[in-house]
């Protein structure tokens, strides 16, 4: 019964996750009974002989199924962060009883009648806007999920759901698998040319851990990206570019091709079930944006704009690499690599020069400096709160009065368990219960580059914005102050989520703000000011091209998922050379495609969404816009942007939270100037 640790309250300071006592063997019993605990409750919603009101109907709804969802959240982020053959194993096995027992909550006839009753009810009920919002949510999981359905289509809708749940979980595994089946090892030192010193040494460190000889290239972040941005020999860069081009799309048992296809045909055939035209209806119904066309306005609005400048940036680019090395054709193996020898010519600027001000920790020390001057939040390390790995930092937050806020969990360094990109997730969500304000956990999951025997972790400027990136989605989970868990956080509107990630990264850029945190490891001394001013002007450098390869995401996204009917579909290839056909540069790669590892869409939560990255950008722009007018620590707007935005969730239409911060709707003007892409 020792399972009975992931279902018995967590005796742990602060009620954290006790990560060392949890056994692999701990989860599937343990996610069993939390599901049987989960629908008792259920039960006792339905059998309820009182009337449905909001308390005893809505409510209760909310914060049932309490364990389940931290069970759910430990294993699915150990799943991403640590995971191992055991762990895959028990997801597929865990996740189509978890999409079942979702069904029988959002298909249960009878608990769909007591929530009906209350909704119904509504105008004569005296309800905050909080509540009101929650119970529009909980009809529409209902509505939206099949409760008005006839029974035989609430069984085919099971089965839908539940083959999803196993796709999208292979798909992950697939990827993730080819990630760590890749390997270069280098043994002539010649074909190191160009790299790095600290790139060399921690090749060299991998190849000694897997006890080779010579120096190791992976396509996790840190080893991929610094080799096709610095190598000299082209074969090795394309060799790199072609391995990580082409996950998913091998036709051997790693393949994504008909994961894909299967995906995006059962989500058409649920929406259609559902009554909705394509799954970017059923999704857009739910967003800032609506419907697809929409979307599609936004993004070729924004094309347009792009397009001339990127077409610009890459003719000078290609005349730069036939200059410089007499190429005749840039191809995408050459794009990083000539991008930042550009860069480097026009502003005596590159990020092996940056790099030594940009230490970890430090880095690190500067997001907490930050958030301190704007929300007056302190960060102090524990060493008290169980970890799932020895890399894992742990900080108890507190606000100016020393008030307890948060446990806030950081992991920055790549492992074979665990995936690329970066991320936050929620190990427990604030809410209020009984009059006690229960406070949230809190984590970021990165990748950056690990220290060697001879320097620290030393970021590129990238990875200091997504450091602040991830920082701003867990100030968004930290800062909560909602009732309901459902609502608290980042359980907001999908095209809202990235507006206080984003605008976090704008401190990056700041002179008063770096002026905090980048000093140079070795001397302490402060990051010169002319290098500041030349990552000011070189923020722009390209951001064209850069503007239309986040809109080639988003357009294949829609692509995909706003289809008539993609059974029509027969090649994934195809299809997204077709998607791509109006954002293409770089000549296109037959042995490469996107979609097969596009895991934000496939695995992730950001089908028909990934649009939001730009859609909040203008958000963005707009809020730091207000920010620069008053000072960008002005405590007025930054407690204006706490109250208004950070801490209300999901409490309220986000258009309307983000008016109340800001007084005004946002003007995509704020983010062409920033991007150089009209004049200021």
């Amino acid at each position: 019964m020792s399972y009975k640790i992931l279902l018995d309250s967590f005796e742990t300071a602060y009620n954290t996750a006790p990560f060392s006592k949890i056994k692999d063997s701990h989860f599937l019993p343990a996610f069993k009974e939390a599901i049987d605990d989960a629908k008792t409750e259920i039960d006792a919603i339905i059998n309820n002989s009182e009337a449905p009101t909001f308390e005893n109907t809505i409510a209760a709804l909310d914060f049932s199924g309490e364990q389940l969802d931290r069970i759910s959240s430990i294993f699915f982020n150990l799943n991403s962060a640590e995971t191992n053959d055991t762990i895959q194993k028990i997801a597929q096995e865990v996740s189509p009883l978890l999409s079942e027992f979702s069904n029988d909550i959002t298909l249960n006839e009878d608990l769909f009648k007591r929530v009906k009753s209350v909704y119904n009810a509504k105008d004569a009920l005296d309800l905050t806007v909080e509540q009101q919002t929650l119970l529009d949510k909980k009809y529409k999981s209902f509505s939206r999920n099949g409760a008005n359905l006839p029974e035989d289509k609430k069984e085919v809708l099971r089965e839908i759901d539940k083959k999803l749940s196993q796709l999208k979980l292979k798909f992950g595994e697939n990827v993730l698998a080819e990630t760590n089946k890749f390997e270069m090892l280098i043994t002539d030192e010649s074909d190191l040319s160009g790299l790095p010193e600290g790139t060399k040494e921690a090749a060299k460190q991998l190849a000694e851990a897997k006890k080779k000889e010579g120096w190791l290239f992976t396509l996790d972040y840190p080893s991929y990206i610094p080799f096709v941005t610095y190598a000299d020999n082209r074969d090795l860069r394309k060799k790199m570019a072609l391995a990580a081009g082409s996950k998913g799309f091998k036709n051997d048992d790693l393949d994504n091709q008909k994961i894909v296809l299967d995906i995006v045909t059962l989500r058409h055939q649920r929406a259609n079930l559902l009554g909705y035209k394509t799954h970017a209806h059923f999704v857009l119904e739910e967003r800032m944006a609506e419907i697809p066309e929409n979307v599609t306005r936004f993004l070729n609005e924004l094309l347009e704009k792009a397009k001339p400048a990127a077409q610009r940036e890459f003719k000078n680019l290609s005349d730069f690499a036939k200059e410089s090395d007499g190429l005749d054709q840039l191809q995408k193996w050459d794009g990083a690599y000539y991008s930042e020898k550009l860069k480097q010519k026009l502003f005596s600027l590159d990020d092996e020069l940056l790099k030594p001000y940009f230490k970890l920790e430090n880095v690190i020390d500067g997001a907490f400096t930050v958030a301190n001057k704007l929300f007056d939040l302190n960060f102090e390390e524990i060493d008290t709160i169980d970890k799932y790995h020895e890399d894992v930092l742990t900080y108890r937050v507190t606000n100016a009065d020393g008030d307890f806020i948060a446990i806030f969990y950081a992991d920055f360094f790549p492992r074979p368990g665990k995936r690329n990109g970066a991320w936050m997730t929620v190990y427990k969500p604030q809410y209020i219960k009984n009059g006690e304000n229960s406070r949230p956990h809190i984590s970021i999951v990165c990748n950056f580059t690990k220290p060697t025997k001879s320097k620290p972790s030393l970021l590129t400027f990238n990875e200091v914005t997504t450091l602040f990136h991830e920082f701003g989605h867990a100030l968004h989970g930290m800062l909560a102050n909602t009732t309901y868990p459902g609502l608290s956080g980042t359980s907001v509107y999908w095209d809202f989520v990235e507006l206080p990630s984003q605008v976090m990264e704008n401190w990056c850029y700041e002179k008063e703000a770096l002026e905090l945190f980048a000093t140079h490891y070795e001397t302490g001394a402060l990051i010169p000011m002319e290098l500041v001013e030349k990552i000011k002007e070189s923020a722009t450098f390209h951001e064209g091209m850069q503007t239309l390869r986040q809109l080639s995401f988003g357009l294949l996204d829609m692509s995909w998922h706003s289809v008539d009917n993609p059974e029509t579909i027969s090649s994934v290839k195809a299809h997204e050379t077709i998607a791509f056909s109006n954002t293409q540069l770089y000549p296109d790669v037959a042995d490469n495609c996107m979609s097969t590892a596009f895991a934000h869409i496939f695995q992730g939560g950001y089908s028909s969404g990934y649009y939001s990255y730009k859609w909040a950008e203008v958000l963005d722009a707009d809020a730091f816009e207000y920010f620069k007018e008053a000072g960008i620590f002005n405590k007025e707007v930054a407690y204006k942007f706490k109250d208004h935005v950070l801490s209300k969730g999901g409490t309220e239409n986000p258009m309307t939270l983000y008016k109340r911060f800001r007084g005004q709707e946002p003007k995509p003007e704020a983010l062409l100037k920033r991007a150089g892409l009209i004049k200021k």
